[in-house]
């Protein structure tokens, strides 16, 4: 009787989707043109390409998302597709003149007259808008009662989530999963295990100042998060931590030179421009957000990419009795500035929400000039409106298949005609 040997495994994929508000849109967009790689390459019978995933701020909602339909994978992203692709702002927050004047009106109020009504509570705001609508929105995008027969059937290895604890200042990654892995505790970030619930991904996308701290139950007693993307110094490592061999990464950020999927040398800064105005707090607020989503990621790539080339050095023999190990990585990041892009939809807000940031002295009547893409970066992560999210889409989906033989190879993917612009699973005709 002739033995048989089994092919060997492939290794653990996880997928890493960081924060950005409205800028996850281009996510969407990287995961359309897999699902559609996927059918044409070969890939059709392969189980859930990504059993291990790990997500922050709207990047958790995006990974959740795909979890819930981890038995199958086009299914799931045709689902998520389908949601951005029709955005509107009143999906994640309210933007009628009454919930605004009770919000954002009442926020810039307090700031200007702070002095005198600090004594009356009722007059605290919680936040600049009130993302009521996004939890709905999350129990019909996000089944989880699916999660523990998905982990249990094999589809589906790991799910975690980040936030940050306002209550401790503790940065906190929650995590779920079939396999008994134990918490990790590193400076001022750990692990916790727990079931995933709809309350942990609106403190994961609960952007400071914009959306109020979302209340978790945790170890027995109750602390207040905020959006996962504060103070996270390894967006990378939950997913090494929960098993992953291969990572895809995906930002949302700032436009950068890549080789292999890794960053390169950065890219020359622009020549400094004179200011003829001083900075608008909108401009201000936008710049801090941009530095608590977009600076992290791109760091903590190149750390790891520095940890492969020092461990291609050591021996395989001294490799083997130490826990560290390379981790395969392609990293995929926009090939355009997305604030130039927001600021060609700025008109797209709400005039409700436009007036509110003109407040901050942000000018959402600049829309496609130098000024408006600086006015942008603030909007960039509210504009909920399909005409912005479908160009992020478009702009993810091309920049995936522009690098289509990149990920058939990071995936094993063989054969079948290359992908065609619009075709395949998630294609957006007629969206």
């Amino acid at each position: 009787m002739r033995h048989l040997h089994a092919p060997p495994a492939a290794p653990a994929t996880g997928l890493v989707l960081t924060g950005g508000g409205a800028r996850a849109a281009y996510q969407v967009g990287i995961l359309q043109a897999i699902a559609d790689l996927r059918l044409e390459h070969g890939g059709r019978h392969a189980p859930n390409p990504f059993p291990i995933l790990t997500g922050t701020s709207a990047g958790a909602i995006n990974a959740a998302a795909l979890a819930c339909a981890a038995d199958d994978f086009d299914h799931g992203v045709r689902r998520i597709v389908h949601v951005w692709s029709r955005f509107e702002a009143q999906q994640v927050y309210h933007a009628d003149a009454i919930h605004m004047l009770r919000s954002g009106a009442r926020w810039l109020t307090l700031m200007s007259l702070g002095w005198m009504l600090a004594r009356w509570r009722y007059t605290r705001p919680r936040s600049l808008l009130d993302n009521a609508p996004l939890g709905r929105l999350l129990r019909e995008m996000v089944p989880l009662e699916r999660l523990p027969g998905l982990f249990q059937d094999g589809h589906l290895r790991a799910l975690a989530v980040t936030a940050s604890s306002y209550s401790s200042g503790e940065h906190i990654t929650f995590f779920d999963a079939h396999e008994d892995f134990q918490p990790w505790v590193r400076s001022q970030r750990r692990a916790l295990r727990a079931r995933i619930t709809h309350a942990h991904l609106l403190a994961s996308s609960a952007i400071p100042f914009i959306f109020p701290a979302q209340a978790v139950d945790i170890e027995g007693h109750r602390e207040y998060f905020g959006d996962g993307s504060m103070r996270q110094t390894a967006p990378i490592a939950p997913a090494i931590h929960l098993g992953a061999e291969r990572l895809l990464v995906v930002g949302a950020g700032r436009q950068a030179d890549t080789v292999n999927g890794a960053p390169a040398r950065a890219r020359p800064p622009p020549l400094p421009r004179s200011a003829a105005h001083y900075p608008a707090l909108g401009q201000i607020a936008g710049h801090a957000l941009s530095s608590i989503f977009l600076d992290a990621l791109p760091v903590d790539v190149e750390r790891l990419l520095r940890i492969n080339t020092t461990l291609s050095l050591i021996p395989q023999a001294a490799l083997q009795d130490s826990p560290l190990r390379p981790i395969q990585l392609l990293f995929i990041s926009p090939s355009e500035p997305l604030d130039d892009i927001a600021a060609r939809h700025l008109a797209r807000l709400p005039a409700t929400v436009r007036a509110l940031l003109s407040t901050l002295g942000i000018d959402t009547s600049a829309a496609g000039g130098r000024a408006g893409a600086r006015d942008a970066a603030l909007a960039s992560y509210l504009l909920f409106e399909h005409g912005y999210t479908r160009e992020l889409i478009a702009l993810g989906r091309a920049d995936a298949l522009a690098r289509q033989a990149e990920l058939c190879e990071f995936f094993g993917w063989h054969g079948g005609p290359p992908a065609a612009q619009g075709s395949g699973a998630g294609g957006l005709a007629g969206a």
